[in-house]
């Protein structure tokens, strides 16, 4: 015989119950194949898995969508950090900068390699190290480093930084209301158990294929098993 087997995607879920929602509306109360306290139930876990649903995905399109806007800024923003910090080093083994003033910026006396900028988060972290480390400096009387200058250094890592940070803000929304949709996830199976119960319920005493045929149409999705013997007329 066939087996039934729940929505395994939200999309059939919410499929699942809009098909029981607008099958059972059809008819009067006294002709009703699902329980009124069932429909009340199917109806408030549909409303708002709907709603979650389609937030969630606005979300993902809106991140899609956004995603690309941070990449020139990132590229800029990690040129001119290492040009800063190279141009440093180079001042410093000229005698120009004494090298303990290396400290300021967060890094190590003695080495001149420029440190790894690939991800934003180590381009926010070197940024700010350089930025504060150059700000520093100058406090005690240093000469401000030139070409490029901290303040161009600053314009393309606040741009950097801004874009960077809608695009987490864009992230964590679509994670969050992705959080929500699966939250809902376990109401909406329980409710669809329930209701496609008292479906089979009620066409239990019928013919095998009207029974079946009766059960599709409220939703109720049907697989044969393997080897299985079709039902003459039955299109699963």
């Amino acid at each position: 015989m066939p087996y039934r087997r729940l929505p395994k995607t939200d999309a059939a879920r919410i499929k699942a119950m809009k098909t029981v929602l607008d099958k059972e509306d059809a008819f009067s109360s006294a002709s009703r194949v699902v329980a009124w306290k069932t429909l009340s139930d199917v109806q408030r876990i549909y409303d708002r898995f709907m709603g979650a649903y389609l937030y969630h995905n606005g979300c993902k399109k809106n991140q899609v969508r956004h995603s690309g806007d941070g990449d020139d800024a990132k590229s800029r923003a990690r040129m001119f950090i290492s040009h800063f910090i190279q141009v440093l080093n180079l001042a410093i083994q000229r005698g120009e900068i004494k090298e303990r003033y290396k400290s300021l910026y967060g890094l190590e006396e003695g080495n001149y390699t420029v440190p790894e900028l690939i991800s934003g988060e180590q381009i926010l972290c070197w940024g700010e190290k350089i930025i504060s480390g150059e700000k520093e400096r100058l406090k005690h009387g240093g000469v401000p480093i030139s070409n490029p200058s901290i303040a161009k250094v600053s314009v393309h890592f606040d741009i950097f930084k801004e874009l960077y940070s809608k695009q987490k803000r864009l992230q964590k929304l679509t994670s969050n209301s992705g959080d929500d949709v699966a939250q809902l996830r376990a109401e909406a199976d329980a409710v669809l158990l329930d209701l496609w119960n008292q479906v089979e319920a009620a066409f239990r005493d019928l013919p095998l294929l009207e029974r079946y045929q009766k059960c599709q149409s409220y939703g109720l999705v049907y697989y044969y098993r393997r080897h299985e013997e079709p039902i003459p007329g039955l299109t699963l």
